[in-house]
């Protein structure tokens, strides 16, 4: 009977111990790369998803404002009816009910207002509100003032996202 006496040599002469530790090695740091690069990912999705939605905030107070600061007494029923359109809850409301009021003033004085907005930022937003701060500016034209002048105007907009689309819930006037 022969004795075999092995030093922990494998066939080839390489040991054991040092190569399944290395491959093991292997599997872990692949593992964790591809963990790590799923994190990042889904990370990369978020912000671009939050970027998005920045994006559309600004871009609907942006026109909510510049719906609001450009009114033609020629053709105020289209022009209200944008600021409708881009309206909700009880702005909405309440400019509906001043519409008829309204007609009648900025017919009246042959009124025109050619809105433009310089700037707008977020205050703050989640998913599913937002407010926003505009400043704009509005060339305006009446019976008072024939050649027109110039007015600045600081905008306080909230919004809600209705239906996949930002809507303005609330307008102020602030300093």
């Amino acid at each position: 009977m022969a004795t075999r006496w092995t030093d922990g040599m494998n066939a080839d002469g390489g040991k054991r111990g040092p190569r399944r530790a290395l491959s093991a090695g292997l599997v872990v740091a692949t593992v964790l790369s591809t963990a790590l690069s799923v994190w990042l990912a889904v990370g990369l999705t978020g912000q671009r998803a939050a970027e998005q939605r920045r994006q559309d905030v600004l871009a609907a107070a942006r026109q909510s404002a510049l719906n609001f600061t450009s009114l033609d007494y020629r053709h105020y029923d289209r022009d209200s009816g944008n600021v409708l359109k881009s309206a909700t809850g009880d702005f909405k409301k309440q400019f509906a009910a001043q519409t008829e009021q309204l007609t009648e003033l900025v017919a009246e004085n042959k009124s025109v207002s050619e809105g433009q907005v310089l700037e707008a930022g977020i205050v703050r937003s989640d998913a599913r509100s937002a407010r926003v701060l505009v400043v704009a500016d509005s060339k305006v034209a009446n019976t008072a003032v024939p050649n027109g002048e110039a007015r600045t105007y600081r905008l306080q907009l909230d919004l809600v996202l209705e239906d996949g689309h930002w809507l303005t819930s609330d307008v102020e006037f602030v300093g």
